[in-house]
């Protein structure tokens, strides 16, 4: 068997590497981590920031998001986010997030946390009270309109189609006429 100098220095650092430099000829082993989002609740969802709608999928664990990422499946983004939409996660973990209602009482320069009873309340009776002040049965050609001018809605990019329907029932019902929404605007 002829062996040429080049092939001899070939063979024998080859050698020597196995031997001193202990590497093995045996296959390698690969051990691959659990994944994070192993056992977690798949729900599909929209990302709450701008008008596009684009699609999310959100990862929960025992009520708890541990992950969010584009949809793949979703027609308009397939997949890809924004860096608004990337970073939604945060929406959830932030310990600057207010979790509480706050009121800040006419002239005060303070804020001050309220239960929800007394925010929902509140809200209710200034709504009740402007729309009772205001409500016209017929308008200055005596035609039958029921509605409020006084009274308006800006809707939310966070809403799904079957959140704006309930929505625009409810406002509708209160006799508002001035409904927009962000997508619109």
């Amino acid at each position: 068997m002829e062996i040429s100098r080049r092939n001899f220095l070939k063979i024998s650092g080859g050698a020597v590497g196995v031997s001193v430099l202990g590497i093995g000829l045996s296959p390698a082993q690969a051990y691959a981590e659990p994944l994070a989002i192993q056992y977690a609740k798949e729900t599909t969802t929209i990302c709450p920031y701008c008008a596009v709608g684009c699609g999310m999928i959100v990862h929960t664990r025992a009520g708890d998001v541990i992950n969010t990422e584009g949809d793949p499946d979703h027609p308009i983004n397939r997949g890809t986010l924004c860096s608004k939409g990337a970073s939604a996660f945060q929406l959830r973990h932030n310990e600057k997030r207010i979790t509480e209602p706050m009121y800040r009482a006419k002239g005060s320069r303070e804020w001050k946390k309220v239960s929800w009873d007394w925010s929902l309340d509140q809200i209710a009776k200034k709504v009740k009270a402007t729309r009772d002040a205001t409500f016209m049965t017929k308008n200055a050609k005596g035609q039958l309109v029921n509605r409020t001018d006084a009274l308006a809605s800006v809707g939310s990019a966070a809403m799904d189609n079957e959140e704006c329907y309930l929505f625009q029932k409810m406002l509708r019902s209160w006799g508002l006429v001035y409904i927009e929404h962000q997508a619109r605007i």
